[in-house]
């Protein structure tokens, strides 16, 4: 059975001033598509560290911020979490020294180094996801997509997201069905000590 890895790299523009969400469920399809992989995972991994990549259904309807009602209910509940960073120390995050580090990459300002924010927000979110293919198909369920978000909003910049896809490039011969298909049973069994009378529980007990 051959085994494979395939990769690329989807280059994207954010445009600054609010985060930006990134449709990239027909690139990623496409990729499965092309790598030739059968049955395997792919990871979608962020370049980036005020990035994530999140599975989730489209909503459909988009505001005026051009952002899909869903991602803005997220990016509302995000901002009470983690607060915009607004103004000049209202982080710990930058300090000098890190402000420092900046000018020596050549940053174009200290003001790019205030996202703060963003950071906090991939952290809590991720920077990676991984989907199951079956037989060719990305296995999303009815209603996933596939989102890269760029929480880093001062400015906008290029981004690059990474899509690794690995498995076998032949049928599997064996079935998928665990326990022959049958639902599994994970709600909590109550013992006969916790299902016994207890006294303090019933008025009408008789003394």
């Amino acid at each position: 059975m051959e085994f494979k890895v395939y990769q690329k790299e989807l280059e994207l523009q954010s445009r600054g001033w609010i985060p930006t969400f990134h449709d990239v469920s027909k690139e990623v399809i496409e990729i499965v598509k092309a790598s030739g992989v059968k049955n395997g995972t792919v990871c979608i991994a962020s370049h980036h560290t005020t990035c994530s990549v999140m599975i989730q259904e489209c909503s459909h309807d988009i505001d005026s911020f051009d952002i899909e009602y869903l991602q803005h209910d997220l990016l509302d509940i995000m901002r009470k979490m983690i607060p915009d960073f607004a103004e000049e120390h209202q982080y710990r995050h930058p300090g000098p020294i890190h402000l420092q580090f900046g000018r020596y990459v050549n940053e174009p300002g200290d003001f790019t180094s205030m996202n703060t924010d963003g950071h906090l927000r991939s952290v809590f979110f991720g920077r990676s996801e991984t989907m199951t293919i079956k037989d060719g198909v990305l296995d999303g369920g009815e209603f996933a997509h596939i989102y890269f978000v760029d929480w880093d909003h001062v400015r906008a910049r290029r981004r690059q997201l990474n899509i690794t896809v690995m498995g076998t490039t032949e049928d599997l011969q064996e079935d998928r069905k665990w326990n022959d298909g049958k639902v599994i049973d994970t709600l909590h069994k109550f013992t006969p000590e916790e299902k016994a009378d207890d006294i303090h529980y019933t008025l009408q007990q008789k003394r």
